[in-house]
């Protein structure tokens, strides 16, 4: 039988795991913050744009009450990552935030068709609009969202859930900013087809960025390969830099969550190599070179077998999923 060895980052990881922990406490102030804000001002957006008859208005008001909702997810999932590991979740929680930041896209996604729908009634159809209440709502908004965007500043932004909060307010202010061009205009011009123009200029601004958020979650919720780091490679490296190693096979690897990297491979090593000295080399090398946190080795040798267990120094959960074979 082939040795495998289950292992983890070292020293690095543990390193990196404090780091993790104090991000997950930003992210987790930030967003909570940041869901009161948005949320207590929705309401009020809400009644301005009703009085107003104002499309920008009754729009960035559907965005922030999804915001808040949103908001509130992102800050339920961030403390989610702080339950242990159970049998039937081994590895916690950890995809939680990355769930999360999908489900955001995809409601993002939903609002803005449902943006492009309205707006073009309302140019096939020109309605008034009361530019005075529109204009005292939308720099309100505007003060809001700022304060907002800044306590999400604070946050960890290589999150993926803290970069979908700050998408979420940074499209709010950019309807906020619309809002008041499109009082202003209407206000000393009279031209009400400004409201829903500027209406779908903020929803495709909040679609590019939305399908570049579904895409980068989706990859991870697929369990594709980290960016920048190739299979071929870490073949490469290892076979090159570690002693003892002939050659690196059946390499997997993927994210359990933008921050945390994992891979399985196969190490064939010579007939005279020591088991246990070459496991610790591909891990050091695959933790120093590539950040992987968690790697599950197995090693193939000719003529010796032996299983080499090595202590979970995280108090992480301890095979990976899916075995190469």
């Amino acid at each position: 039988m082939a040795p495998h060895d289950h292992s983890h980052g070292g020293k690095g990881d543990a390193h990196g795991h404090g780091h993790s922990h104090s991000h997950a406490s930003n992210n987790e102030r930030a967003t909570l913050i940041a869901a009161i804000l948005t949320g207590g001002f929705m309401i009020a957006e809400a009644a301005g744009g009703i009085i107003a008859n104002s499309l920008t208005l009754l729009a960035d008001a559907a965005h922030m009450m999804t915001d808040s909702v949103a908001l509130f997810l992102a800050w339920w999932a961030f403390r989610q990552l702080r339950k242990p590991a159970t049998p039937e979740l081994t590895y916690g929680h950890h995809r939680m935030p990355v769930l999360i930041a999908f489900a955001n896209a995809i409601v993002l996604l939903l609002l803005t068709v449902w943006i492009f729908i309205e707006a073009a009634g309302r140019i096939a159809a020109p309605e008034p609009v009361a530019s005075i209440p529109l204009l005292i709502v939308a720099w309100l908004g505007l003060l809001v969202n700022i304060a907002a965007f800044l306590v999400l500043s604070s946050g960890n932004r290589e999150s993926l859930n803290i970069r979908a909060a700050v998408l979420h307010v940074l499209s709010d202010l950019l309807g906020s900013v619309a809002a008041i061009i499109a009082g202003g205009v209407i206000l000393f011009y009279g031209w009400t087809m400004i409201d829903p123009i500027l209406s779908v200029l903020v929803g495709l601004l909040i679609l590019r960025t939305t399908i570049r958020l579904m895409r980068e979650s989706a990859h991870i919720l697929l369990e594709g390969a980290p960016k920048g780091i190739e299979p071929g490679d870490i073949a490469a490296d290892l076979t090159a830099t570690v002693p003892g190693v002939e050659k690196i096979h059946h390499v997997h690897l993927w994210s359990l969550s933008e921050e945390r990297v994992l891979v399985t491979l196969h190490a064939v090593l010579a007939a005279d190599a020591d088991a246990p000295m070459a496991a610790a080399g591909i891990r050091a090398r695959l933790a120093d070179e590539f950040g992987v946190g968690h790697a599950t080795v197995e090693l193939e040798t000719a003529g010796r077998e032996a299983r080499f267990e090595a202590a979970d120094c995280t108090g992480d959960p301890g095979p990976t999923p899916g075995h190469a074979h």
